[in-house]
């Protein structure tokens, strides 16, 4: 079939973990006869979690693509990650999409994940239907969902279908546009047939039909008129205003159903077709003229000034480097030149490919409303907009998720660190939310994400595409040591004669404490020609060298000031070297009887959780030495800004998961550092004592 923009529909099935999602996508493939078998994520047989990491964790940890026909209309399917760990890749992914369709697992109702999910929704302005599945599972309960939908997002949850039955005894479902029953066979083929609906169920039809129409009118003020003065309306009146209502979002239509027994879902596929938008009834994509503010709009037209945002990259180790982009405006043909106006430069590609689950197909060219892939572009990366040169643009790309935990990676094999770094390097295309840095003090290779599981797959896919094998390891804190109080005159002599030319030098030095993040300040002040001039170069050196490792527990020194004001020297015995060792002893015996402390890294944080488990959130900073300074809200969400140590909140992602069930999120930068308390600064240094 070609692929005209108007037949589009750019359809991201998004839902907490778990709701079936994937499951749902499986069924429209199957139905829309892209696939030959009904794909079941239990089993591995699944056509869009492929990669081998999805498989052993049954969940999506990657955005797959595929697309099928229906009624002469082409579904694009976007089916997102759902997990926490793997949502930053959802939001990049909704970028593309047209519409969503929220998935929510009717024994479980609303969960953390689904309220995140909508938020982004929101955040992209995107028209939605709600499926409630899994209808035929135990608790199973409709109603109690569509309650929960309509008080948790403050929207009218307007069903359009109603379940026959539940649990065991689902068996179809009740249109309440059309007034008839589809009743199903249960064999997964998705086959149905037209009945009256049961006698049984005709009050209850009759009064959510009601409901249904009532909310339905708002999006047209002339029938609501006609509805309000007791007239009758059509079918056609109320469908027409129904999709009226779906695409300026003022009416959220639910359907219900059950994915694995493919139960409901052409009702849904209809349902997209006939009432979600296509790319050209979306309104203007707006952008921003390169190195200025002036903002520029660009309608869906096919003869437009090609405008693409790249929303995702995926690391393929056979065929390199894949960008994933989503056409707004204008064409592009395969084996041209495309222009990409974040890096200004000029990027060829041979062929345009088209996603469909693991596979790819050629395509002679795009236009606006398709989702695409282009292999091996040299400086394109996720968030980049791909345009003409001579009418360029910047689109605003989505922010990643923010990194919440870090480890220190190593490689297993010792000598194989380069190569860990630069295949890492190839999935930090891949994936916006990961954080690589090279701790400098411990030089250790720090990586962060948004999760444990994230980390962990990240380590999976390292071994899998490129064959390294690394482990993970707690991060060590970056300790400091400074000292106290000043100590005046210290004096050091090194002296060595052992048959021919010996060593000598000595130094006199001042040593006093500077105030917090000041590091070391070096004060010549020699009267006199004790010390010729020349030997000053080596003295400061000597100090410098000997900073990284301190005398408490061997982290660096900071925040002090040397002065050196006098010394002794000799003519023959006296060089460079005798004075670096000289000025290094005397600091460390300056340090000695300064009053040597240890300092810890306080950190800056910001954590968002619902009112009912601030006090216990608030009770644990406490017992973490952490210091809460002021509250804010946010809707039902509370802010609360804190300084905790470092050393104290290493792996609070995984402890504030486990205290608000999944609902608390937090940020965390570095704040400054202060003193270690005195008990615990002695356990750090019989520890580093230890470990020497």
């Amino acid at each position: 079939m070609e692929r005209k923009a108007e037949q589009l529909r750019n359809v991201a099935v998004i839902a907490h973990a778990g709701s079936g999602k994937t499951s749902l996508a499986e069924a429209v493939l199957f139905n829309g006869k892209a696939t030959t078998r009904l794909g079941k994520v239990d089993d591995g047989s699944s056509n869009l979690d492929f990669e081998p990491e999805e498989t052993k964790r049954r969940i999506t940890i990657s955005t797959s693509f595929h697309h099928c026909v229906w009624k002469k209309h082409i579904i694009n399917i976007i089916d997102t990650p759902g997990d926490d760990n793997f949502l930053s890749d959802t939001r990049f992914s909704l970028q593309a999409a047209d519409e969503a369709v929220l998935v929510i697992d009717a024994t479980a109702g609303v969960k953390v994940g689904t309220e995140k999910v909508w938020a982004f929704a929101d955040k992209e302005q995107l028209p939605r239907i709600v499926f409630v599945n899994k209808m035929d599972r135990e608790r199973a309960d409709f109603s109690k969902i569509v309650e929960e939908i309509s008080n948790i997002f403050e929207t009218k949850a307007t069903p359009v279908f109603l379940p026959i039955g539940a649990e065991d005894n689902f068996a179809g479902l009740v249109d309440l546009i059309k007034m008839k029953a589809y009743l199903y066979s249960k064999d997964g083929s998705g086959k149905f047939e037209s009945a009256d609906i049961p006698s049984d169920m005709n009050e209850v039809v009759a009064e959510w039909r009601e409901k249904m129409i009532e909310n339905v009118v708002e999006a047209n003020d002339e029938l609501m008129e006609k509805y309000l003065e007791g007239e009758e309306l059509s079918d056609q009146e109320i469908q027409k205003t129904l999709i009226q209502g779906i695409k300026s979002q003022i009416v959220i239509p639910v359907v219900c159903g059950s994915a694995v027994l493919n139960i409901g879902v052409p009702q849904l596929m209809d349902l997209v077709v006939e009432g979600l938008p296509s790319p050209l009834e979306r309104k203007p994509k707006e952008g921003t003229k390169p190195n200025s503010e002036e903002v520029i709009e660009r309608p869906p037209a096919i003869d437009g000034a090609l405008t693409a945002l790249v929303f995702k990259t995926v690391a393929d180790p056979f065929a390199g480097k894949l960008t994933l982009l989503r056409i707004f405006s204008g064409t592009v043909k395969s084996d041209s030149t495309i222009y990409n106006a974040n890096k200004e430069a000029k990027e060829k590609f041979g062929q345009i490919l088209l996603m469909e689950g693991k596979k790819q197909t050629p395509l002679e060219e795009a236009g606006p409303g398709d989702i695409v892939a282009i292999a091996k572009l040299k400086e394109t990366t996720t968030g980049d907009t791909l345009c003409l040169e001579k009418d360029p643009i910047i689109l605003k790309s989505a922010d990643p998720l923010p990194s919440v935990i870090s480890y220190a990676i190593e490689a297993k094999v010792k000598g194989s660190e380069d190569k860990v770094f630069t295949s890492l390097a190839k999935l930090l295309d891949e994936d916006p939310t990961l954080r690589l840095e090279r701790d400098q003090t411990s030089s250790e290779i720090i990586i962060s994400g948004t999760g444990q599981i994230h980390l962990e797959t990240t380590c999976e896919k390292l071994n899998r595409k490129f064959g390294v094998e690394v482990n993970l390891n707690i991060v060590k804190v970056p300790y400091r040591e400074t000292i106290k109080k000043s100590v005046q005159k210290v004096i050091y002599r090194h002296k060595k004669q052992s048959g021919g030319r010996g060593q000598f030098a000595e130094v006199h030095f001042d040593v006093s404490p500077l105030e917090r993040d000041l590091g070391f300040e070096f004060a010549e002040e020699l009267t006199g020609m004790n010390v010729p001039r020349n030997f000053v170069p080596a003295v400061e050196k000597g100090l410098k060298e000997s900073l990284p490792s301190g005398i408490l527990a061997g982290y660096p020194v900071v925040d002090l000031k040397v002065r050196f004001f006098d010394g002794k020297s000799h003519d023959v015995d006296s060089s460079e070297m005798a004075f670096k060792i000289a000025a290094s002893m005397c600091l460390k015996k300056a340090i000695q009887d300064a009053n040597p402390i240890l300092l810890e890294p306080i950190m800056k944080m910001e954590i968002t959780v619902p009112e009912d488990v601030m006090g216990d959130v608030m009770g644990d900073l406490n017992g973490r030495r952490g210091r809460v300074l002021g509250m804010d809200s946010e809707g039902k969400y509370q802010i609360i800004m804190a300084q905790a140590p470092m050393a104290e909140v290493l792996q609070y992602a995984l402890d504030l998961n486990s205290m608000t069930g999944g609902r608390g999120t937090f940020q965390m930068e570095h704040s400054h550092y202060e003193e270690v308390p005195a008990q615990l600064a002695e356990k750090i240094i019989a520890a580093a004592k230890e470990n020497e």
